[in-house]
């Protein structure tokens, strides 16, 4: 069972700002900052980047302070006696660096709401919240180092997720992010494990597929729709990722009648 005794986001402070608590809370605290902090850390203070996660467990000594003109972070407090709390293999009291902290903010943002409702399903929905967040900090604990620029690449990646059917360029994707377009492709497909074109493919593919399950627009319309301005390109590039042309892929799924007027069968 998970109880929250406190949670919050955005939480502002000045740089005076020092949380003390020698002897620590009589339940768990996480932290998620957005900006950089000292903690106790191993006898000393230590100064640690934004957008790191600190677990302390109960009863341990809780110290961090503010470094900079203003502190902020995510923090909750909260008694939990589930296996995925109590036998972690997080560390305790000391920092490390998140790999997608925009996705925690957003667990935080829901924990907030699910906590300020006392709905039917509040216990369970705040259970697998706090589940999902637990499970976010351990892929970050076993990342390589975390640069800076990988929360810039995060947003492109996001972008490019959301808007497939923009004429991405990797000069322009290079720009939006302030390197060079050769550092770019080094460092998308060292995070990412696809290059940064390939990911705007797959991204549009995965959108054409969408389109011929449930909506009736014809195969060149497809196309159009996902950022192709030549169906015959559009139609290789499916075949090429699928195995099939997106006729055959609408007819082994079923459903809504694609136009048969438009030839989606390309040579090699």
């Amino acid at each position: 069972m998970t109880n929250i005794s406190y949670v919050e986001y955005d939480a502002a402070h000045n740089s005076n700002f020092v949380f003390d608590i020698p002897e620590g809370h009589d339940c768990w605290l996480l932290v998620i900052t957005q900006t950089p902090a000292q903690f106790w850390v191993d006898g000393e203070l230590k100064e640690y980047p934004p957008h790191c996660a600190v677990l302390f467990k109960p009863h341990q000594k809780v110290y961090y302070r503010a470094c900079t003109q203003q502190y902020m972070n995510d923090w909750i407090r909260f008694e939990s006696d589930e296996p995925y709390v109590t036998e972690t293999s997080l560390p305790f009291g000391r920092p490390f660096p998140l790999d997608d902290p925009e996705y925690c903010h957003k667990l935080f943002q829901l924990l907030v709401a699910e906590n300020s409702f006392n709905k039917d399903y509040r216990e369970s929905s705040i259970d697998c919240l706090l589940r999902i967040l637990i499970n976010k900090l351990l892929e970050s604990y076993v990342q390589e180092e975390i640069s800076p620029q990988h929360y810039n690449l995060l947003k492109l990646r996001s972008a490019i997720h959301n808007n497939p059917s923009h004429p991405w360029t990797i000069s322009e994707m290079a720009k939006l992010i302030s390197i060079s377009p050769g550092y770019l492709q080094l460092m998308y497909k060292k995070w990412f494990g696809l290059s940064c074109m390939d990911d705007v493919i797959h991204s549009r593919i995965r959108l054409a597929k969408e389109y011929l399950r449930h909506h009736i627009y014809t195969v060149a319309e497809i196309a159009d729709r996902c950022g192709y301005r030549n169906v015959e390109h559009f139609c290789r590039q499916f075949k090429q990722l699928t195995g099939s042309s997106p006729k055959r892929f609408h007819k082994r799924i079923g459903g809504f009648t694609v136009d048969t007027a438009d030839s989606d069968e390309v040579n090699p």
